[in-house]
């Protein structure tokens, strides 16, 4: 049955009942996200932990980088050159990105001797794994929906509710911080009240900031800036786990799609540089040798990671393949990300881009993506970042506990409806407002539209659960 109330209860109550689908759903998904993304915020040192036995070498007898390409490739026999990792410390191996004949990718470590320490799967490394259960729930595509449909969602949770935490008059107790002394029910609600309004707005930014990877809300906002000619230069995100750019070719070493790569036959093997294993660091027939390379990218100090493409390789996602060396920087703080490239035959440089040379948009999701990644102010926003994820957790836990303290026996405890109208236009102006910014948001309520008065409405018992 369904309970009027008028004015601002009725807004209330309408309010308070769309948190309580939307906590539904999201809470499980918001845990974890949190977990994964808290995670993927010391990629830099982990990955440093990963290669740790890769580092410290003595450079007694070291060899050039075209010998160490040559020793990686003759430990995997047919595979085919992709790019080249500058050491993060003199001493330190270099990675050799490779592509086996069965279409794998491989990053082998080689030593400044020139030999071969290991090999590493990159589609298994730690942080390869976390960041595909935190952006695609290691489901590929349509874990990207679901996980862009959850955020949808966590930010009609997040708005309801700031909207019902509201003070309507009451002192700062239970609005900043909770009052513990008031019994157990009180303070399981003030708990999570507080603690949502304090994550809120960190909350918010992240959600924010993870829209443009994700696959639907991201197409759409490149269509619009492709209609809007909002670009310039190449975006160096993915989109749903893919990257921007129609080209297949697209170089997504550094976003996780190494199939891609396979497929576009772009990468070099190691005769393509017109040389033989001499050690020699002049021009061959095919011009520029990628010791050279290395040298001159060793003498801008870019940030770490620093990656050298041969010519024939696509210089950065998204991108063409180019007949030139590119130098990148794929540093996380993308604010002090710059690409270099040089002429193949002569090495003189041909292009340089840096971050002030983007879009004034892509700068400004350069910053927000940095932020997500707890890269952008280093260890400070690593800090802030795992504080965010702990207090999601907490906020989902007291939500979890507030529900099943509450839960009548036999439906799931939603708020009773409320009868069509007597929520307010304003409510309903300002679900149209987030459905059309948010297209999984609009779809789902649509699905939930017809689902609800086509099939759950016509079984009784499970409309009483659901409270409808």
């Amino acid at each position: 049955m369904s309970v009027v109330l008028a004015g601002t209860p009725a807004r209330y109550r309408t309010i308070w009942r769309w948190h309580f689908y939307a906590a539904l759903f999201v809470m499980p998904m918001v845990v974890l996200l949190s977990i994964t993304g808290a995670i993927y915020l010391f990629k830099p040192q982990v990955e440093a932990w990963e290669e740790r036995s890769y580092a410290a070498f003595p450079m007694y007898g070291a060899v050039s980088p075209d010998d160490q390409v040559e020793a990686a490739l003759e430990q995997f026999p047919g595979a085919r050159f992709h790019t080249y990792r500058l050491p993060r410390e003199e001493g330190d191996a270099a990675l050799v990105h490779i592509g086996l004949p069965n279409g794998e990718m491989r990053d082998v470590f080689v030593s400044p001797q020139g030999d071969v320490l290991g090999a590493l799967d990159p589609q298994w490394r730690i942080m390869q794994v976390v960041h595909d259960i935190h952006g695609q729930l290691l489901l590929g595509p349509r874990g990207s929906w679901l996980v862009e449909l959850a955020a949808s969602w966590a930010i009609v949770m997040i708005l309801s509710g700031l909207y019902l935490w509201w003070p309507r008059g009451r002192g700062l107790a239970g609005v900043l911080w909770p009052r513990l002394h008031l019994g157990s029910r009180a303070a399981w609600r003030d708990v999570h009240a507080v603690t949502g309004f304090w994550v809120s707005g960190l909350a918010f930014v992240l959600l924010v900031t993870g829209l443009p990877w994700a696959d639907v809300w991201g197409s759409a906002f490149k269509a619009v800036r492709a209609e809007m000619g909002w670009q310039k230069g190449v975006q160096d995100w993915t989109i749903g786990g893919r990257a921007p750019a129609p080209d297949p070719a697209a170089d997504e070493h550094a976003e996780h799609n190494h199939g891609a790569m396979m497929a576009a036959g772009g990468a070099m093997d190691h005769s393509a540089m017109g040389h033989t294993v001499t050690g020699h660091t002049g021009h061959g027939p095919a011009g520029v040798f990628l010791t050279e390379i290395v040298a001159k990218a060793r003498g801008e100090h870019l940030p770490f990671p620093v990656i050298v493409s041969p010519p024939g390789a696509p210089a950065k996602l998204g991108q063409k393949a180019k007949a030139a060396w590119t130098v990148r920087s794929d540093t996380q703080n993308r604010p002090l990300r710059v690409s270099i490239t040089f002429d193949a035959k002569t090495g003189r440089e041909i292009t340089r881009e840096g971050f002030a040379e983007k879009h004034p948009i892509d700068r400004v999701i350069g910053y927000g993506v940095a932020w997500h990644e707890g890269q952008l102010f280093g260890w400070i926003n690593q800090a802030i970042g795992v504080l965010t994820a702990l207090m999601l957790v907490a906020m989902s836990i007291t939500g979890f506990v507030m529900w099943r303290r509450r839960k009548p026996a036999g439906m799931v405890g939603a708020p009773p409806q409320m009868r069509a109208g007597t929520a307010g236009k304003g409510v309903w102006v300002a679900l149209c407002v987030l459905a059309a910014l948010l297209p999984l948001l609009a779809l789902s309520l649509a699905g939930i539209f017809v689902i609800e008065r086509a099939i759950l409405k016509r079984i009784p018992k499970l409309s009483a659960w659901l409270g409808l």
